[in-house]
């Protein structure tokens, strides 16, 4: 853990966590649980007002990632409570439900939507942290390692790269994300066209259920194993650890990032050219495509750019020798691609600043917090050069917008659809995930860039994957459908279930039938919710527009 999370938990529980026991009765009810437990890192809600409760809030923003869930108007915990053991874990989940309190599990914070964060229902919920529970340990082989749920992935990495020079692990590239929600959600990165998503190489898991049961992967049963491994986090336990699968990289990888500003017709060519190409790489080769408005051209018009990041497993030579053959387009030279360490291209795409070192991936803060909305779909068909014209019309009209397109085949194209909960394997080219993003002072116009990227989102169906659209569970996206609870009238079984497969087969296709079956077997009362989770068949969901 880093030296500002230490240093904010001791001040919590010091200096908050006496004058708040008592502003109501739920407050009061959890604490005095808690302290029972024998759990001492939580603070309660209290009074804005209230000077002390700035400690509170500090608590509360400082793993919120989407500042459109740190405002006034958001709904707060009642407690946020910091776990430092898988026993306290248990308890924490012990007193939550004694207080009929909702849960709501944090990891890193980068939930999209809030949700780790945030219950929009109008019930009274707890946010458990689990940033303390951050520890990694790999094998001394080392071809395997225990992550726990609230280390982030940069601390994984870093872990991974002290004990071995040539092991790696396929995840994401932000270094402060969570792994507990990152690879219960599937987690695509860098090495995944090598060695499959963070999902697939989870080989065993301790997760805490909602009767405060340690279970491993025996315990839980090959169905819920198989659930949690891309299901979606927050909705199946509170996972303690993950046992993971290593990678095998060589001492020398390669790395470039080149920008190609240019006409429409010239960025239309660039990107359709990659999408034909990335796909088909090597396995070991990654190169994705950033597109957005660029440099400003004559008579202050918004230019248009692609920007492309190249990962090679070997060296620059071989990666230079490919790239020119399939790519002679984009232009690539010697002098673009930099050859380096694996943990040392894990800081070069990780977003950090320039000139940061492989130990600032064990920092947990994000420094460059903003406001946000995305939106993903998958493509099986090249997009016509036609669609690829419209989506850069649409992309000049908002410079704070751009995408992403992820190549996706190799192993992915190779491992079966239904070997775990994330389905979107053969025959998917890539994926595009749309963004927004803007700073506190645009952000009275936020309502403008939401609609913008829907706006965007709907011009792009006839392009995309259909029958159904689909949606990659880790880039949560409540425009798709959303449960809204309430305390007070029923729906029937069945509706629930029928409600959340609107969003649920795009987010997991055929695999949803399944997933409902393994929330019944692991969660029958549906303890671990949020706006989109999967409904358990022997519980009764209660919907605002049933009253």
């Amino acid at each position: 853990m880093s030296s500002v999370s230490k240093f904010l938990i001791f001040i919590f529980f010091v200096f908050f966590f006496v004058p708040c026991l008592c502003d109501d009765g739920t407050n009061l009810n959890i604490a005095s649980c808690l302290i029972q437990q024998r759990i001492s890192n939580f603070t309660i809600y209290s009074n804005p007002n209230n000077g002390s409760s700035n400690i509170y809030f500090d608590l509360l923003n400082f793993s919120i990632q989407n500042l459109r869930f740190s405002a006034t108007s958001v709904p707060k915990p009642v407690a946020i409570i910091l776990p430092e053991t898988k026993e306290e874990l248990a308890s924490s989940v012990f007193c939550c439900r004694l207080s009929n309190l909702e849960i709501r599990i944090r990891c890193g914070g980068h939930s999209y939507e809030g949700t780790s964060s945030v219950a929009t229902d109008g019930s009274a919920f707890v946010i458990i942290d689990m940033m303390n529970l951050d520890r990694v340990t790999v094998d001394s082989r080392p071809d395997f390692a225990w992550v726990e749920g609230g280390a982030t992935l940069g601390q994984t990495y870093y872990a991974i790269a002290e004990s071995s020079d040539v092991r790696g692990f396929p995840a994401g590239s932000c270094p402060t994300v969570g792994s507990g929600g990152h690879i219960a959600g599937g987690g695509f990165g860098l090495l995944s066209r090598k060695y499959g998503l963070a999902a697939d190489n989870v080989v065993d898991v301790l997760l805490v259920d909602a009767e405060g049961r340690l279970l491993d992967r025996e315990a839980l049963g090959e169905d819920v194993f198989w659930a949690i491994r891309g299901g979606g986090g927050g909705i199946w336990g509170i996972v303690y650890a993950w046992k993971i699968k290593l990678s095998r990289v060589p001492k020398t990888v390669t790395a470039f990032t080149v920008s190609r500003p240019g006409t429409d017709l010239q960025v239309t060519n660039l990107v359709d050219k990659w999408q034909h190409v990335a796909p088909k790489l090597d396995d070991e080769f990654y190169l994705s495509c950033f597109v957005g408005a660029g440099l400003p051209q004559m008579k202050g018009k918004i230019g248009i750019s692609a920007t492309f990041k190249g990962f090679y497993l070997g060296p620059k030579t071989r990666a230079l020798s490919i790239i020119s053959k399939q790519f002679p387009e984009l232009g690539i030279t010697e002098a673009d691609c930099k050859e380096m360490s694996w943990i040392e291209s894990v800081v070069y795409f990780s977003g950090l600043d320039d000139g940061s070192s492989v130990s600032d991936l064990k920092n947990r803060y994000l420094e460059s917090k903003g406001y946000f909305k995305a939106k993903s779909d998958y493509v099986r068909t090249p997009i016509p050069t036609s669609g690829i014209k419209e989506a850069l019309r649409i992309l000049e009209k908002q410079p704070k917008g751009y995408v992403i397109l992820d190549p996706y085949g190799g192993i992915m194209n190779r491992i079966n659809s239904q070997s775990i909960a994330f389905p979107h394997r053969k025959g998917n080219l890539f994926t595009i995930q749309y963004l927004v993003e803007w700073k506190e002072a645009d952000n009275s116009k936020s309502t403008e860039y939401i609609e913008w990227i829907q706006g965007f989102y709907d011009s792009m169906e006839p392009y995309v994957s259909s029958g159904p659209r689909a949606a990659y569970v880790n880039y949560i996206d409540l425009d798709l459908g959303a449960f809204e609870l309430i305390s007070t009238n029923t729906a029937t079984l069945s509706d629930a279930v029928e409600r959340a497969r609107v969003w649920g087969e795009k987010y997991f296709l055929k695999n949803y039938n399944r997933l409902v079956q393994a929330k019944t077997t692991i969660d029958p009362n549906n303890v671990f919710r949020n706006q989109q989770g999967i409904p358990p068949m022997s519980t009764v969901v209660k919907f605002k527009d049933d009253v």
